[in-house]
């Protein structure tokens, strides 16, 4: 595989450098910087959808729910979706994320997994598997985020 630019989402990118700017996208600090990179990696109506923690799915099967799924879709939702996660996890200064050096690209489909790490180094504190889906532009339209390793 070839390798693209690291800013735009090319069906050149490697697998790799799409992990790390995915990353890299939860630890901005600077929204207008965020933003800029949710639209250069996700397709303008990309969905993420995370499979929820334990505690919520367990909630969710009394009431019914056998299979929850927490989803945002489209710019405006994913920007929120990031932002939540930077300031509960990274604008504190305790943590950052890392993408783990293990990605994989099977044509559109990208597996990689991330960690959540503490700033001054030691172990991961969390982690998950990401399965993005990338349509023709080599963004990705599909994002499946399993937490936990």
């Amino acid at each position: 595989m070839t390798t693209g630019t690291p800013t735009t989402g090319t069906p050149t990118t490697s697998a790799q450098q799409l992990a790390d700017r995915y990353a890299a996208l939860w630890t901005e600090s600077d929204a207008a910087a965020r933003r800029g990179a949710i639209e250069r990696l996700w397709a303008e109506d990309g969905t993420h959808l995370l499979h929820p923690p334990v505690e919520a799915r367990e909630a969710a099967a009394r009431v019914g729910f056998a299979e929850p799924v927490l989803e945002a879709r489209g710019y405006e939702e994913l920007e929120f979706r990031v932002a939540r996660a930077h300031e509960e996890f990274v604008a504190p200064g305790e943590f950052t994320f890392r993408a783990r050096p293990d990605a994989v690209r099977l044509r559109d489909v990208v597996r990689f997994t991330w960690e959540m790490v503490p700033v001054g180094g030691g172990e991961p504190v969390g982690g998950g598997t990401e399965f993005v889906v990338l349509d023709t532009d080599g963004r990705i339209n599909a994002d499946y985020q399993f937490p936990g390793f």
